[in-house]
């Protein structure tokens, strides 16, 4: 009790005695006071060219295949994944007879990187074809659906009184779907229905846009159809409806149970191909086992700084108790993103340019949002996760633990400068064509190498700082183990949120909210994975580059920037300037042979 009392008076200091201006922004001047000529970069370089070869030829790629995509919208349609297979195959013949040899080395990274995105591409269609397969016999009605719009899409004229038959033939299929599933015959499991229930809202949308391309343009259109299209509508949410509560088992009321899709080792293999990593998953889940017991030891050292003996709960949850009154985490938010670009600045490990450090936003995340997304998010903008006035009791003060002081410090670098601010201005200006390549093990890769750089480089101190960086890196480890284990059918959704609670030292409530932001949110499979085994890539390139003396610091960071996203071996090609052979394969082990 007096712990806290002394917690609380620490609370109300903060609140009550304002920290001066420039403390507050660590030398960096307000924004609207920094001359803007600094916002503008030395002109004379980016007049000569900065990227590759192919770079016309990737946005072609992308406008294409965005233009497909609108003619073809239904998603998951017989026709549309016909039209992309074709798309993408005729895309691997040109690709192939285009002459290899002339090309420099950025060219030869941008041909290697589309040929492997073709290939995931066609293999995500497989996939999809699967899935459809297991969704058939309770959802066969869903290509009539999708023929309907794509006729219009091909401006076909409609013939109102059969476009009124199809209708009444949707429902008639939903209806005897849904009275199958509801008899003692074979029923999906969770995760089929699921995906068919959100397949049905998605068949919904493109169904009312169909009906209200025609509907008042046409009047013989709505005599026909308005009624039956009325129906199908409503048997369509119906369905989707049972599916979620029968079959699912959502309860009114309640968070969506977490169900997730796993993929299975054959979709690990296709999804690792293309991240360029040449491990199976349990070796990713052995290196995480080794980071896993660095953070376990290092855990009893900061209990011990603590005074906690080697109770590291104990020290966690002392952690977690420091948090700022209402009203005050904007404000610490903005003082922790400062004290990191002043501590990078001084240091000069990376370029950071005037205008990056300016014009980032922030933003108050939702409460409906936190229940997904418990700690802050950012990018662009950094949105702040703190409880607000309309939350449950219980839930503010979930929400206050969650968001505490010291947690926050590890993670605002990571959402903004060095993180994800940075790299995404970047992206937006050097190689953006590389953004078709887009990959967590760069994303988050980058922002956690970050963090294993910042603790090397002597930022974090105290051992309550300690303890905040050192939940995060655990939490990475553990994801890698959790996520690899649930797509490999090992694991339940259950047993990830007991993993999380038992060997991160989450709250119940945060580790739910992973583990549904993980499985039921739309991460790529590997997105979890990315985090780590993304920084330990580059710790290992910073290792044989700038340790050994072959680059500065400052032009590793800056280079790895500049060449946009991509998978850290083709980072690696880059930033080492490899001119790389036609069959090159990947093979780099950055973990070691035998992880």
């Amino acid at each position: 009790m007096k712990l806290q009392t002394g917690r609380l008076i620490g609370s109300l200091l903060l609140c009550t005695i304002p920290l001066a201006a420039e403390d507050f922004r660590h030398g960096q001047p307000a924004q609207a006071q920094r001359d803007a000529a600094l916002y503008v970069p030395e002109l004379t370089a980016l007049a000569k060219p900065q990227s590759s070869e192919l770079r016309e030829l990737v946005e072609r790629f992308v406008k294409d295949r965005d233009g497909l995509l609108q003619i073809y919208s239904v998603e998951g349609s017989a026709l549309q994944v016909k039209r992309l297979r074709e798309f993408y195959q005729a895309w691997q013949v040109r690709l192939d007879a285009l002459p290899y040899e002339p090309l420099g080395a950025e060219g030869r990274i941008d041909w290697h990187l589309m040929r492997l995105n073709l290939r995931y591409e066609l293999g995500l269609l497989d996939r999809m074809e699967q899935k459809g397969a297991e969704m058939k016999p309770f959802l066969g009605f869903a290509e009539t659906i999708a023929g309907l719009q794509e006729k219009r899409r091909d401006f076909a004229r409609v013939d109102p009184k059969a476009a009124a038959a199809e209708l009444a033939s949707i429902r008639t299929g939903i209806e005897a779907a849904k009275k199958s599933l509801e008899g003692d015959g074979a029923k999906p499991g969770k995760i089929a229905a699921l995906r068919a229930a959100n397949r049905m809202d998605e068949l919904g949308k493109a169904l009312k846009n169909w009906f209200d391309f025609y509907n008042g343009y046409d009047p013989e259109f709505g005599w026909w159809t308005r009624e039956p299209y009325k129906k199908a509508t409503a048997a369509l949410e119906d369905y989707a409806k049972f599916l979620r509560e029968k079959i699912v088992g959502v309860k009114s009321g309640e968070d969506e149970p977490i169900v997730g899709d796993p993929i299975g080792a054959e979709g690990l293999k296709l999804d690792l191909e293309r991240e360029m990593i040449p491990y199976t998953p349990d070796e990713l889940i052995a290196v995480a086992q080794k980071e896993l017991a660095w953070c376990q030891a290092e855990w009893k050292k900061v209990a011990q700084a603590m005074g906690k003996g080697d109770d590291w709960k104990a020290a966690l949850e002392q952690v977690k108790a420091n948090y700022v009154a209402p009203g005050e985490q904007p404000a610490l938010i903005a003082g922790m993103a400062y004290e990191a670009v002043d501590f990078l600045l001084k240091r000069d490990v990376l370029t950071i340019p005037p205008h990056a450090i300016d014009d980032w936003t922030m933003t108050m995340m939702s409460p409906e949002r936190q229940k997904v997304n418990p700690f802050f998010l950012g990018g662009d903008r950094i949105i702040v996760s703190f409880p607000t006035d309309t939350m449950d009791h219980a839930d503010k003060l979930d929400s206050l633990r969650a968001n505490n002081r010291h947690f926050c410090r590890a993670v605002v670098h990571h959402e903004l400068i060095p993180g994800h601010h940075l790299q995404g201005w970047y992206i937006d200006r050097f190689n953006p064509h590389r953004q078709l390549y887009y990959t967590p093990f760069w994303m988050e890769g980058w922002a956690l190498w970050w963090e294993f750089h910042l603790w090397d480089l002597g930022f974090v101190q105290t051992p309550a700082d300690r303890a905040g960086a050192l939940f995060w890196r655990t939490h990475r480890a553990a994801r890698i183990i959790f996520s690899l284990n649930f797509h490999l059918g090992k694991w339940t959704p259950q047993e990830c949120i007991d993993f999380l609670v038992d060997t991160v030292g989450h709250d119940r409530h945060t580790a739910t909210g992973e583990v549904r932001r993980s499985f039921n949110g739309d991460y790529s499979p590997l997105y979890q994975v990315g985090y780590m085994m993304g920084a330990i890539q580059l710790r290992t390139l910073y290792a044989d580059l700038v340790k050994n003396g072959q680059m500065k610091e400052k032009a590793f960071h800056d280079n790895i920037l500049k060449g946009g996203i991509m998978p850290i071996e083709m980072v690696r090609a880059h930033v080492t300037g490899a001119k790389l052979p036609r069959d090159y394969r990947s093979s780099w082990k950055f973990a070691g042979e035998k992880p």
